[in-house]
């Protein structure tokens, strides 16, 4: 009995084999006779919320949004980091070097007519008080964003602090 079950599952595997191959081959001829593109499957589309966009194809940029000088937005909730009212195009945050701190630090604020930063930045996790910004604090961008111009991208109703009261 055992010899007939191993004869059947060789049968079986040399059949699946055969076939196998039979499949790969037609589907190897029926690729070679397709127009040659990068997608064979085709280019479909993306929808995404900037757009409906071919896959295979680099849509042109958005335009650069506007960055309202010097206008102030009121923060939404409690504690929120204020937003930056102004463009931070080739700014360079980086382990080297704070374009933010040129501006804000408490030494330059005064002359440079810009807000201090908060001296809050100046404390580390320990509660300690530094003479500098602390590591924690040192890349502005984590917290604050530019605010710009632009409508939102999905609609929200989300209520602001003094609406909730």
């Amino acid at each position: 009995m055992k010899k007939i079950i191993m004869a059947w599952l060789a049968a079986s595997a040399l059949l699946g084999a055969v076939t196998l191959g039979t499949v790969q081959i037609a589907q190897a001829e029926e690729t070679a006779n397709m127009p040659s593109y990068s997608n064979p499957g085709g280019i479909g589309g993306v929808a995404s919320l900037r757009g409906l966009s071919e896959i295979e194809t680099t849509r042109p940029a958005d335009e650069f949004k506007r960055f309202p000088k010097d206008h102030h937005v009121e923060t939404s909730y409690v504690y929120q980091p204020p937003l930056i009212p102004h463009t931070i195009r080739n700014y360079e945050v980086s382990l080297n070097a704070n374009k933010c701190l040129s501006c804000h630090s408490w030494k330059n604020a005064k002359e440079m007519g810009a807000t201090k930063i908060s001296v809050t930045h100046y404390v580390n996790r320990q509660e300690q008080v530094l003479s500098d910004v602390s590591p924690r604090r040192y890349f502005c961008l984590q917290c604050h964003v530019p605010q710009a111009d632009a409508q939102p991208l999905v609609d929200s109703t989300f209520l602001s602090v003094d609406s909730l009261r």
